[in-house]
């Protein structure tokens, strides 16, 4: 490498600029292997702004490890959470309208810059299942809600802010752009959100492309069906191949160029004969810490799918059955969402009649297109207690695999306090959290605690996670509060769930499931028991 390439990677001061490294990609450890072992003129001068480099980095990057743990732990570290949490999430309300932060967040996540999960370690087991026959099992009871990924563009990194549940959607089965703009509004004196976008989709087609695309990234369900997609990649790659070749028979490259080449060349074959040379591991730290920084393994968990129905359609079985039969093959579970308050004439479909005939006709399309996937209804918040009562029965009676208690409400508390809790829509968020609550103790109870449920609204800490367990939900779903709390509040309701079970003397997140209705409570648990006791002795049989 001649020394002008060389030095073309010093800024003004002096000091090596990784963005200009990155730009030609050469790593660290291409540079450093070239300046200690090539020989040219002006090396003294190179190998003297890089011991200067060396101390101001190794020394910058202690400091920050003492302080911040980000070399180490990267996107997950207390203080990567802070600074989304204390200062880009509130100035972010600040600046933009609620559908931009929200647009915004989205691509954050999904471009894997949103910080990972920072988990403490806890004696209590946050493991939860739902189901029998078609069983979900998830590392702790943390989900996200439908609503934040209508198209599953960003699930991988969804599942790296920690939560053990993804629910993409509502998906409608054609493309429909919701309702007139705005439709999203804070209420930020009640830390609440009304919003009105009425199934705002891209369309079951488009989704099941998304879906396709995180399969054959990280596995899992529908991976059979992606052969194609792989086909068509191997096409591009051979496009690819075709046009290098192309390049590498196009006339001699420029000097600079060659030289450029030449080095991470011979800093390769350098690094095979001299792995334990100090350009090595000064190289190596360096590309380490900043890969650390910003990238890391993906997360994965359980990824449901919510399904909706266009708004001008007047076959809501033909649009449910559409989505089951196009996502269906991709999906751990589908849910069935009859309660958005924002489609018109779509709560009625919780009438009892016409519940019972759309499950029962999902239940059929489910059996046909996705046998392995749990069915759940979702449920609006604002039914009666004689409703109630009626869509217990008809959840009981047609044995779907769960419910999701609740969707957002169509009542305006008294308390509220906000000027803009006089728009029409949906209200979400810390004011509907008691009302949630309630309807899940109701419905838990109503169906003596035989059906899994969902817990949804107003969840804003560990303690009310807890508040909903106890109530009956076996697993909890998060959005709205992260408008005010951030994406780190997923991974302090997970730390503080664990320490408060742990305080109240449970072993267990299983163990918490119910407890408020203690004659329930108790048959479960003894049920749980005896289901442990059968296992462990069909374990011990296959031992022997």
């Amino acid at each position: 490498m001649a020394p002008a390439v060389a030095l073309q990677f010093v800024d003004k001061k002096g000091i090596l600029d990784p963005r200009l490294l990155l730009y030609h990609g050469i790593t660290y450890f291409d540079l450093l292997q070239t300046i200690f072992n090539l020989n040219c003129g002006n090396m003294n001068q190179l190998r003297h702004t890089l011991i200067r480099t060396i101390e101001l980095s190794l020394g910058s990057l202690a400091i920050l490890e003492i302080t911040t743990h980000l070399p180490s732990e990267g996107r997950s570290s207390e203080a990567y959470h802070a600074l989304f949490d204390t200062v880009i999430t509130p100035l972010g309300r600040r600046i933009f309208s609620p559908e931009n932060a929200h647009n915004l967040a989205l691509e954050v996540v999904k471009r894997g810059l949103a910080p990972r999960a920072h988990i403490c370690s806890s004696v209590v087991d946050m493991r939860v299942q739902i189901g029998q026959e078609r069983r979900l099992v998830m590392d702790s009871p943390i989900g996200l809600a439908a609503g934040f990924d209508k198209n599953g563009v960003a699930i991988g990194g969804l599942f790296d802010l920690g939560f053990s549940v993804v629910e993409i959607g509502s998906v409608t089965p054609l493309p429909q752009p919701g309702n007139a703009k705005p439709r999203s509004f804070r209420l930020a004196e009640d830390r609440g959100v009304i919003n009105r976008f009425g199934f705002n989709s891209e369309g079951a087609h488009v989704v099941r492309d998304h879906l396709m695309d995180y399969r054959k990234l990280f596995g899992g369900r529908g991976i059979a069906l992606v052969p194609t997609q792989v086909a068509k990649e191997n096409e591009e790659n051979e496009v690819t191949e075709a046009m290098e070749n192309e390049l590498s028979s196009k006339p001699e490259e420029s000097n600079d160029t060659a030289d450029i080449n030449l080095a991470k060349k011979r800093a390769i074959q350098i690094s095979q004969t001299m792995g334990n040379s100090v350009a090595y591991k000064l190289g190596y730290a360096f590309d380490w810490a900043l890969h650390k920084i910003t990238t890391s393994p993906h997360r994965t968990g359980v990824l449901g799918v919510n399904l909706g129905k266009n708004k001008t359609s007047e076959d809501e079985v033909g649009d449910y059955t559409y989505g089951i039969k196009e996502l269906g093959p991709f999906a751990d579970y589908l849910v069935i969402n009859v309660s958005s308050p924002n489609t018109p004439g779509l709560r009625s479909l919780q009438q009892a009649d016409r519940l019972r005939n759309l499950i029962t006709s999902t239940q059929q399309a489910r059996d046909t297109y996705a046998q392995h996937a749990p069915l759940f209804v979702k449920l609006a918040p604002d039914l009666s207690m004689d409703e109630l009562k009626e869509v217990a029965n008809v959840i009981m009676e047609t044995k779907i695999d769960g419910m999701i208690v609740s969707n957002t409400t169509n009542a305006r508390p008294d308390f509220l306090l906000s000027k803009n809790k006089s728009e029409t829509g949906g209200l979400s968020g810390a004011p509907i959290r008691e009302k949630s609550t309630e309807c899940i103790r109701t419905m838990y109870k109503l169906t003596s605690g035989n059906v899994p449920i969902i817990g949804v609204g107003g969840v804003g800490s560990g303690r009310d996670a807890y508040e909903k367990i106890k109530a009956g939900a076996s697993l909890i779903q998060v959005y709205s509060m992260m408008v005010y709390e951030g994406p780190g509040l997923i991974s302090r309701i997970r730390n503080e769930l664990a320490e408060i079970v742990a305080d109240n003397g449970h072993k267990s997140v299983e163990e918490v499931v119910g407890s408020d209705n203690e004659e329930i409570y108790w048959r479960k648990r003894e049920e749980r028991v005896k289901r442990k006791m059968k296992e462990a002795e069909g374990k011990t049989f296959i031992d022997m």
